[in-house]
């Protein structure tokens, strides 16, 4: 059996743009929302670029998710440029599936048909043709789920309802208020958190109020061009600020008068912070554009380095970063990179007016090219979780690379060893319809002397028996074999007659199965390919383990445990215990048999194997069932079926496991009763699980439970200065008395004060002290069990 991976799923809450920093002044937009989601099934926010519909679509997702049984869930489209794949990646990134053999609409709309949820779609302007045939079909068979999208452009299906996202609350430039009314307005409330983000010490004061609200008026209350105005606060002053982009607006006007004047105002923020940018940041800046999602310094080295100096990339991400052009995130210790939507868009025109789209195109290919090259020869080590963690974090740009290649004759080679190369990643995040995609693809578009060809149908066989579909299996396998030998390709013929084996197996036909795959053990043992050997071992091992002799099963499988070991590695590891598992419960040392099965589930887990966990806790249902504990059991079978569920395959895929699976099952059910069976079974089921509950209840781990309350449950984080004021406000201080403590101006308290209400969207000091505390009270229920 191979692994399948599901993307960790993400609640909206969780779930932020790191463009828009703050949000503020958005109380009617959101009961506006809410109420077209109550009238109407599908809603798009529409508006320009950095406008802050995404932010707005998290944040009614949010507050809503407990209005739905399923809760709300978002799926990001923005790094998925094929809309051949927005299918795949609702599936991926919500954890969905059915088994099925292909990748189509039936898949969703099977899993969502009986979900009451909100689905939030963000970023669709660029595949809003694919979002809205997605979108049609789930309001036609799924009747509880309801959709809210972000999109430059509705979607124009039936029954839509779009709101477009108006800018922040501005001045009125022609009636301004009195300087101390300055705090009313939305985009300057915005306006003063940016600016001290950027200049720590800025302060509003009488004489530099009204200058305030025009600049506000100016930027037409866009929360992007907000940043990148705030941060000019650095070199100039407000009043400076304001005369200067007062200008610039006036003549960018002239020239683009058939664009919308807030188009015209981003636009010309975006203008502005290029020109100040020297020579060296603007290219760098033109370059990174071609990145997706994140990337790390490494890669921006290479990529933006061509006639640059790595010293000049550096200095340049530290300015970009400094002028709020680039972003910067820190995770776990690493620091990656990205440009915001609209800067990336502004980037990569550039880059072709450069003229050097498809030369840094070609540096970003071979840079994660040669990434998928290195983690297809280490990745049977040491380092396999954190191979894992990277690629996840390199998805899009890998998808990027991909997309470009494909397209290109000249580069389609490259993209087919890179998709062959990442077969593994593939299995394990559970993307086995995304890789048939790229294999399909790239092999259509390349000619038979490309020299992967072999290898990729091998690969793209291995995909089509992990989605049962056994006569594309034999169909591929045929060709693959046939230029193999055309070729005198040795190195294929082991896997191919393992892969050949396995499918056998598959088809319950287990003295053909033990032949081929015994032949590829003994050719694998030949050539010394130690990858080829574990495949091998585990299989042959699983397949008489099962069939006889036990003894003989049990000791291949103990030296695939072994060797695996001894290189540290955890997932032809993590199979092999599972298959002592299986074999162990199947001639009843059930004790070793769960033991086998729990120590192989830690280690998938950890992995994120997700068709290794389906796997592993199926077996543990059967163990729990023959050990009497038929409660137990039910629930493994129900938590077992939506891992299956996870990665779109059931036992019925493999005849042999099959059989046992539904033995085991039944007898549950009759030891039980049916009533009883279903109640066990649908709380193992249950869809307010997480993974990690499935798997801890599975392990029969025990964690204290983490407090989760209104109060801890915001999608804005406080900065570190307002989590310390915030602090002192719980402790009943005044903001006279938290000035003289921090030594800062009482007016700076006051407006850190005014920050955390609006970020927490509270109305009096009492309840920021009751959210410091459950905030507290949360950070002492730590998890007491190691993975």
């Amino acid at each position: 059996m191979v692994t399948t991976a599901r993307a960790r799923v993400r609640e909206p809450a969780g779930n932020l743009p790191a463009d828009v920093t703050s949000f503020v002044g958005r109380r009617r937009e959101i009961t506006l929302t809410k109420r077209l989601l109550a009238e109407s099934r599908v809603v798009t926010l529409t508006g320009p670029g950095g406008v802050g519909k995404t932010r707005l679509a998290m944040r009614v997702a949010g507050n809503m998710r407990r209005s739905f049984r399923d809760k709300a869930w978002c799926v990001g489209l923005e790094d998925v440029r094929d809309g051949s794949l927005v299918v795949d990646a609702v599936i991926e990134q919500l954890g969905i599936g059915v088994p099925s053999a292909g990748e189509d609409l039936d898949t969703v709309v099977e899993q969502l048909k009986n979900r009451e949820m909100l689905l939030v779609l963000d970023n669709c302007e660029h595949v809003v043709e694919d979002v809205a045939l997605l979108v049609d079909a789930v309001m036609r068979w799924c009747p509880g789920v309801r959709v809210l999208t972000t999109s430059r452009q509705s979607l124009g299906v039936a029954g839509e309802a779009t709101m477009v996202v108006p800018p922040l609350q501005v001045p009125d430039i022609e009636h301004l208020p009195p300087p101390e009314a300055y705090e009313q307005f939305a985009s300057v409330r915005l306006f003063i958190d940016r600016a001290r983000a950027a200049v720590p010490e800025f302060e509003v004061t009488t004489d530099n109020a009204t200058a305030l609200m025009r600049l506000c008026y100016h930027l037409d209350g866009n929360p992007l061009a907000i940043e990148l105005a705030a941060v000019r606060l650095r070199s100039l002053s407000l009043q400076q600020l304001e005369e200067r982009l007062a200008e610039r607006y006036d003549l960018l006007t002239e020239g683009r008068r058939g664009a919308p004047a807030r188009q015209q105002t981003l636009r010309a923020l975006i203008d502005w912070s290029y020109e100040l940018a020297s020579e060296q940041d603007r290219l760098a800046w033109a370059r990174m554009s071609v990145f997706s999602g994140t990337f790390d310094l490494a890669a921006a080295e290479h990529v933006a380095s061509n006639g640059l100096t790595g010293s000049d990339v550096l200095g340049a991400i530290h300015s970009l970063v400094d002028k709020s052009v680039l972003l910067r995130e820190e995770d776990g210790g690493e620091v990656r990179f990205r440009l915001p939507h609209a800067l990336r868009e502004y980037g990569q025109d550039k880059l072709e007016e450069f003229g050097e789209l498809a030369a840094i195109r070609q540096r970003h290919l071979t840079w994660f090219s040669d990434l998928a090259g290195r983690f297809a020869a280490d990745w049977i080590g040491p380092d396999q979780v954190a191979w894992m963690q990277r690629l996840r974090k390199e998805q899009g740009n890998l998808r990027t690379a991909l997309q470009n290649a494909a397209v290109d004759p000249d580069t389609a080679g490259t993209a087919l060893g890179m998709a062959t190369d990442l077969w593994q990643y593939w299995v394990i995040r559970g993307l086995n319809g995304e890789a048939r995609h790229w294999l399909e693809q790239v092999l259509a578009n390349t000619p038979r002397e490309v020299p992967e060809r072999v290898r990729a149908l091998r690969v793209g066989a291995w995909f089509a028996l992990l989605h049962g579909d056994l006569d594309n299996v034999q169909a591929i396998l045929e060709q693959a074999t046939v230029l193999a030998t055309q070729r005198g390709e040795e190195a294929e013929k082991p896997y191919l007659a393992l892969v050949r084996g396995l499918a056998a197996f598959a088809g319950n036909d287990t003295a053909r199965a033990t032949t081929l795959v015994e032949d590829s053990l003994g050719q694998f043992r030949k050539r010394e390919s130690l990858p080829g050997e574990l495949f091998a071992l585990f299989a042959l091992g699983m397949i008489k383990g099962l069939d006889g002799p036990v003894d003989t099963g049990l000791a291949l499988l103990a030296e695939c445990v072994r060797l695996s070991s001894e290189q540290g590695e955890l997932y032809w590891q993590s199979y092999a215990l599972w298959a002592s598992a299986q074999v162990e419960s199947l001639h009843g040392d059930l004790e070793r048999a769960d033991a086998a099965a729990k120590k192989a589930l830690r280690m998938q887990w950890r992995l994120d194997n997700r068709l290794g966990i389906a796997f592993s806790i199926d077996t543990l249902a059967w163990i729990a069932q023959q050990q009497g504990k038929y409660d137990r059991a039910a629930r493994l079978f129900g938590a077992a079926a939506s891992a299956w569920d996870v990665v779109r395959a059931k036992p019925g895929f493999w005849a042999r496991f099959a059989a046992d699976h539904d033995e085991h099952q039944a007898q549950t059910r009759t030891a039980l009763g049916e009533e009883a069976f279903q109640e066990a079974f649908d709380r193992g089921r249950g869809r307010q699980l997480s993974v990690q509950q499935i798997v801890d209840f599975a392990l029969e781990v025990k964690r204290h439970s983490r407090v989760r309350t209104d109060e801890n449950v915001h999608p804005m984080p406080l900065t570190r200065r307002e989590r310390q004021i915030a602090d002192l406000v719980a402790q009943g201080n005044t903001n006279k008395e938290i000035a003289e403590n921090l030594v800062i101006a009482q007016r700076t308290v006051e407006g850190h004060v005014q920050n955390i209400l609006t970020k927490l969207d509270f109305s009096s000091r009492a309840q920021i002290a009751g959210w410091v505390t459950a905030q507290r009270t949360a950070s002492e229920a730590r998890d007491t069990v190691p993975r």
